[in-house]
């Protein structure tokens, strides 16, 4: 009886993952500004306006995705889904807040090879400017952010000097491996610095511990699976999707460390043409959502099959699919291995070691790909003054930039 009588007023769970998706397909195409702006768009949405969960909840759960190796924003939105409605509204979060910029990224991609004459060709040149300017902003906070002090400064420079020297396919893991044993070594002062401990709120998500488990088989699988796998089979799709989802799972930092990654995975390869690459990070600059959805611009525009449709979705699960296993994952042990002065350690020297290995991007492919006159070094100038004088919005530099740009090719 009660049960009949409660049962109109409760929405039923089809209603709520569609109200889940809707809350994030509005972010999705509003939110711009970064993986630090979408948290704040996320907090006045979900704490403040629509009071799906408390401040607390929501700190711990910033805490846990910036911990984790993965785009931090996508994974929040994924969690705050899956907290209001189990598994499905998880989803329901991820589609809503990506898709939209995915296909933004691929509608870029598709006009992209018939921008020609000076104005398409200073467009494009003008995005790569975006890149110059973008990346210098991303050291510079990152470098602020995480290299307070001498140590961590100096495993930033060994980062960079390690990149420098190896020419091995594996350099960057090399480097996040490095970064984390120097910080075992050096920062164990500075664990209190890191984020607060996740407390007993994560227990409101019922992830289990077989869960956890099973999440983190599944993250492992084709992450030590996949490489073996790849090198028998001729299949080009098991290669692209091994080569996304590596790059998906040592992502520390933020959306733009990602950059060096892909630029092996996708440039080094021969996959994507470097003037490409950058001129569709520089258009990520432009489009609201998580900066991940690069990778679909790049899946897109792989010179061989699978590529286009294909290579976008490979490209998108593959980065995507680590970073939302790992949360699973690490939701049912996260307060008692967080509060571990050594795991603070190792994360404070991954996360110095990620500048040098954001700072060795900026040089190579962005500024030796994109500044080729005192023009270009003025334009990226004054764009990175715009974003970090005067916070000014990423949208509104990406303006400057592609104007700029075709000016200079229609004045050359």
């Amino acid at each position: 009886m009660d049960t009949e009588e409660m049962s109109p007023l409760r929405p039923s769970h089809a209603s709520r993952v569609f109200e889940v998706l809707v809350a994030f397909l509005r972010l999705g195409v509003t939110s711009f500004g970064g993986p630090i702006a979408h948290i704040g768009y996320f907090r006045r949405e979900f704490v403040e306006r629509r009071r799906w969960l408390d401040d607390e909840t929501f700190t711990d759960l910033v805490a846990l995705c910036q911990f984790l190796p993965g785009p931090a924003s996508s994974q929040t939105g994924f969690a705050i889904g899956v907290l209001r409605v189990g598994w499905a509204g998880g989803l329901a979060a991820w589609c809503g807040f990506t898709l939209p910029s995915v296909f933004v990224m691929l509608a870029f991609a598709a006009v992209a090879p018939d921008l020609g004459g000076p104005i398409g060709e200073g467009t494009v040149h003008g995005l790569k400017l975006v890149a110059v300017a973008v990346v210098a902003q991303a050291v510079w906070d990152m470098a602020r952010r995480l290299c307070p002090d001498r140590r961590r400064a100096a495993i930033a420079l060994v980062s960079l000097a390690w990149l420098s020297l190896l020419t091995t396919a594996y350099a960057q893991l090399v480097v996040i491996g490095s970064g984390a044993l120097l910080g075992l070594a050096l920062c164990r002062t500075n664990s209190t610095e890191a984020p607060g401990v996740v407390r007993s709120h994560t227990d409101e998500f019922h992830v289990s511990r077989t869960a956890g488990i099973a999440a983190l088989i599944a993250f492992c699988a084709p992450l030590f699976g996949l490489p073996v796998f790849g090198e028998g089979v001729v299949a080009q799709g098991v290669r692209v999707f091994e080569a996304f989802y590596r790059s998906g799972a040592l992502v520390f930092g933020g959306g733009h460390v990602v950059l060096p990654l892909l630029q092996h995975e996708t440039v080094a390869t021969g996959w994507v043409a470097p003037g490409d690459f950058l001129a569709g990070y520089g258009a990520a600059q432009a489009v609201p959502g998580p900066l991940f959805t690069f990778a679909a611009f790049l899946g897109w525009m792989r010179a061989e099959p699978p590529n286009h449709w294909s290579g976008a979705l490979l490209a998108t699960v593959g980065i995507f699919l680590p970073g939302l296993l790992l949360v699973v994952a690490a939701l049912p042990w996260w307060q008692a291995l967080r509060a571990r002065p050594a795991m603070s350690a190792a994360l404070a020297g991954v996360n110095a070691a990620v500048v040098g290995l954001l700072a060795a991007a900026l040089y190579s492919p962005v500024w030796t790909s994109a500044v080729r006159s005192q023009a270009d070094f003025a334009i990226a100038c004054l764009g990175f003054l715009l974003l970090t004088r005067w916070k000014v919005a990423p949208l509104w530099v990406v303006v400057f930039c592609v104007v700029t740009g075709i000016a200079e090719s229609i004045l050359r």
